[in-house]
C-alpha cells in the first residue's frame, strides 16, 4: 500500500482524459457539437484536469464556486481551493447554448480536445476575482490581464478530455502525470517527496534549495512549467537540458526525479503558491519548496508573502507542506551557500546576480561565476542566447 499523501479531497485520483480506445467515436461525436474556442490560460487548465492534477474538480467551476474561491478559497461544498477554475466565452457565443447539452472545446488551433455539459452559464466580477486572486487590478499585471480579457459569460459544467495536446510526444521521457510520478515513487519506496516548482533554469540557489529538501525527505521532484510563460522566460527545452546538466553532474543518482506539467503560470504569488501545494499533492508530495518570491512578478507580492499565506490555512486545508527557505546566496566570507538565517555577514561579501544583468553577461560573453552557476549549466545557457543574436 502506498505511503503517499493522499490526493487532495479523497483517497481517489480523478482523471478526465477518455482512455484511448474510446477517444476516436468521442471526437466524431464532438464535431457535431456547438464549438467554444479556449484561450491558452483555459487549455492549460483543460489539460491539468484531464491528467487528474486537479483532482477532485470534474470540470469548470460554477457562480457559487467561482465565488467561494475568490473570497474564501473553499468550493461551496466547503473544499479548499485557492485560485479559479474558469471558462468564458462571448455573450452571443453563450446565447446560442443550451444547459444540459454537449459543446466542443477548441484549443488555439482550432482543434477539438474536450467537450463540456453545460450546467451553467453565468457572470463574473472581474475587478473582485483580480483583487481577491491577484491582490491587484493592474492591467500590467499578466493575470490581471488574462481576466480582464476573459469573455463575458462563464460556462461551468463536468468535462471529458479527449487529447493532451503536443505535450506527451514532445516532452516525452518529461511528461508525468499524477498516476506515474505516484507510481515512480512508490517503486522507489519514497513516502515524502518534495517538489521543486521552477520555470527558470537552476542556479545554484536553486540548487541549494533542493538539496536542503532532499536532506529532509527521501527524494526530491524537480516540477517544471512547461506551459505558456512570459515574454524573456527561457523556453522548456533550454531549461530541461539545463537541469539536466545539474542534476547528471551535482546530485546523487536516484534522489530526483525531473518532470513537467501543462500549466500556464498565472503570477498569483501567494494564492498561485497554494494551488501549486495542492496539485502537487495530488502529484504525491508531501512538500513545496517556497522560496523567496514563489510565483510572484515584478514588485506586487513581498518576497515571503507566500511564506506567510500558507500559516493562514485552517487545518486540514492541505496535506502537501510548505518547506520554507528564506533568500539563497553564494556567501564568500562564509565560503558556501546560504542563506541569511546560517549567513551572519554583510551584502559585500554576498554573491547576487539579478537576471537582467545574467542576460548581460552571457550577451557579451562574460565569464558567469562558478558560485553563481554551475559551468557545465552556464554551457547550456551560453548555447542559448548565443542563437538569440
Amino acid at each position: 500500500m502506498s505511503k503517499l499523501v493522499p490526493p487532495h479531497g479523497g483517497d481517489t485520483l480523478i482523471p478526465l482524459l477518455i482512455p484511448q480506445p474510446e477517444r476516436r467515436d468521442a471526437l466524431k461525436r464532438a464535431e457535431t457539437l456547438p464549438r467554444v474556442h479556449l484561450s491558452s490560460r483555459e487549455v492549460s487548465d483543460l489539460f491539468m484536469l484531464g491528467m487528474g492534477a486537479y483532482t477532485p474538480l470534474t470540470g469548470f467551476m460554477g457562480a457559487a464556486d467561482w465565488r467561494g474561491v475568490c473570497t474564501d478559497m473553499a468550493m461551496a461544498d466547503g473544499l479548499f481551493w485557492p485560485i479559479p477554475i474558469t471558462l468564458s466565452c462571448g455573450q452571443p457565443v453563450a446565447d446560442g447554448l443550451a444547459l444540459g447539452h454537449d459543446v466542443a472545446l477548441l484549443d488555439g488551433d482550432g482543434a477539438i480536445i474536450a467537450t463540456l455539459c453545460v450546467q451553467e452559464k453565468y457572470t463574473i466580477g472581474r475587478a473582485l476575482e483580480c483583487e481577491q486572486v491577484f491582490r491587484t487590478t493592474d492591467p500590467a499585471h499578466p493575470g490581471v490581464a488574462k481576466v480582464m480579457a476573459q469573455g463575458a459569460v462563464n460556462l461551468a459544467g463536468p468535462v471529458a478530455v479527449l487529447s493532451e495536446g503536443h505535450y506527451p510526444q514532445t516532452y516525452k521521457g518529461l511528461y508525468y502525470r499524477p498516476a506515474e510520478t505516484r507510481a515512480m515513487f512508490d517503486e522507489r519506496g519514497w513516502s515524502t517527496v518534495a517538489a521543486f516548482q521552477t520555470r527558470n533554469p537552476m542556479h545554484r540557489s536553486h540548487e541549494y534549495l533542493a538539496k536542503i529538501a532532499i536532506e529532509i525527505t527521501d527524494g526530491l521532484l524537480i516540477h517544471q512549467v512547461l506551459g505558456a510563460l512570459k515574454p524573456g522566460d527561457i523556453p522548456a527545452e533550454t531549461r530541461v537540458a539545463a537541469i539536466e546538466a545539474l542534476v547528471d553532474h551535482y546530485f546523487v543518482p536516484g534522489t530526483v526525479v525531473q518532470a513537467g506539467y501543462p500549466i500556464e503560470m498565472r503570477y498569483a504569488g501567494p494564492r498561485e503558491a497554494l494551488l501549486h501545494a495542492l496539485f502537487r499533492q495530488n502529484f504525491g508530495c508531501s512538500h513545496l519548496v517556497v522560496g523567496r518570491d514563489h510565483a510572484g512578478v515584478g514588485d506586487y507580492y513581498g518576497p515571503f508573502d507566500a511564506h506567510q499565506i500558507f500559516d493562514t490555512l485552517a487545518k486540514g486545508s492541505l496535506a502537501t507542506q510548505a518547506l520554507k527557505i528564506g533568500i539563497t546566496f553564494f556567501c564568500r566570507k562564509c565560503d558556501g551557500m546560504a542563506t541569511t538565517r546560517t549567513c551572519p555577514h554583510d551584502e559585500e561579501h554576498r554573491l547576487n546576480i539579478s537576471g537582467t544583468r545574467l542576460r548581460e553577461m552571457f550577451a557579451s560573453h562574460e565569464a558567469i561565476p562558478p558560485e553563481f552557476s554551475r559551468p557545465e549549466v552556464s554551457a547550456v545557457l551560453q548555447t542559448y542566447y548565443d542563437t538569440l543574436g
